[in-house]
């Protein structure tokens, strides 16, 4: 009986460090984090254009390609909360 407590012990060892948290996760969890990052950056861009057209500082093209790109992050935003709602009420429909 000592020999396999032994045994379970080495093992377990041995398979902590697989298990435990290390630089890969912190990595993929920034995944999420900057992309909101860019989906505000795109936002505070297409305003700075829009603030600079006003004043003109800037050309119309650019402030349609500023509208254009945020209006492109905002649609990606929504459809992304949708489908997490969608599998969120999916899941909540599951039988226990």
């Amino acid at each position: 009986m000592d020999v396999r407590s032994r045994l379970a012990s080495l093992s377990y060892a041995q398979a902590r460090p697989a298990t435990a948290p290390g630089a890969e996760t912190r990595t993929e969890s920034g995944g999420f984090s900057s992309l909101l990052g860019s989906f505000a950056d795109t936002l505070k861009a297409g305003e700075q254009t829009a603030k600079a057209a006003i004043t003109g500082g800037a050309d119309p093209h650019s402030l349609v390609q500023a509208l254009a790109s945020s209006e492109l992050a905002v649609e990606t935003a929504v459809t992304l909360r949708d489908k997490v709602v969608e599998a969120y009420q999916e899941i909540l429909r599951m039988p226990v």
